[in-house]
């Protein structure tokens, strides 16, 4: 299956989430390919400091754009492609090919607008549509910071997009194992960074 991580806006977790999806999915023992599509290149980066420290399981080398007309003859079980608007035309190109997108949205208005046109664009590139999960990312740990119960009620409004019930939250665990190049359930297996990316993983990939 390929699964687009995706979003038009900056700063909303999208690599950090493709790779913990990856590193979830190698645990699996899934065979998998990896894409990186943006040209800040963080998911390539993050996959890079991992093979370096040797880490297992390994994960394969992100492949760059120059092969995304590749991608449809990929015979691995899954396919994780990070994207972002800073390359539209690879954007439209995996809107095209995949069969999920998943759009990590933090909880802001601002992150509400851009899903907004995400959509668009989605449904501008697809007439047959994949299927679209949105997750609420980064949101604040403080139960009176209501941003975040404001950004899932607008989420259901929205066409297409299907909310994942699960919230990742703000922690310093995904900043700190990212760093590592280890999985946020590596580091800190009976966290609460690791219990919550476990449980939206499981239902990404049996929903």
């Amino acid at each position: 299956m390929i699964t687009v991580i995706g979003n038009m806006k900056g700063g909303t977790g999208k690599s950090t989430f493709a790779f913990n999806l990856a590193v979830w999915l190698a645990h699996q023992n899934k065979s998998i390919s990896l894409y990186d599509f943006d040209p800040q290149q963080t998911f390539s980066d993050v996959v890079e400091v991992r093979t370096e420290e040797n880490y297992q399981p390994s994960l394969p080398n992100t492949k760059d754009e120059s092969t995304i007309d590749c991608v449809n003859s990929d015979s691995a079980d899954e396919i994780i492609i990070d994207v972002s608007m800073s390359n539209q035309l690879a954007m439209k190109k995996a809107i095209q090919i995949c069969h999920q997108i998943i759009i990590p949205v933090a909880p802001s208005q601002a992150d509400i607008w851009s899903t907004q046109r995400f959509i668009k664009l989605i449904k501008a590139e697809r007439k047959d549509l994949p299927k679209v999960l949105g997750i609420v990312n980064r949101a604040d740990t403080h139960p009176k910071v209501i941003e975040t119960q404001e950004t899932e009620e607008a989420l259901d409004f929205l066409p297409i997009v299907k909310r994942i019930p699960i919230r990742l939250y703000n922690r310093t665990a995904y900043r700190r194992s990212f760093s590592e190049g280890l999985g946020v359930f590596e580091m800190e297996p009976n966290g609460k960074a690791s219990k919550e990316f476990i449980k939206i993983a499981q239902y990404i990939f049996t929903v």
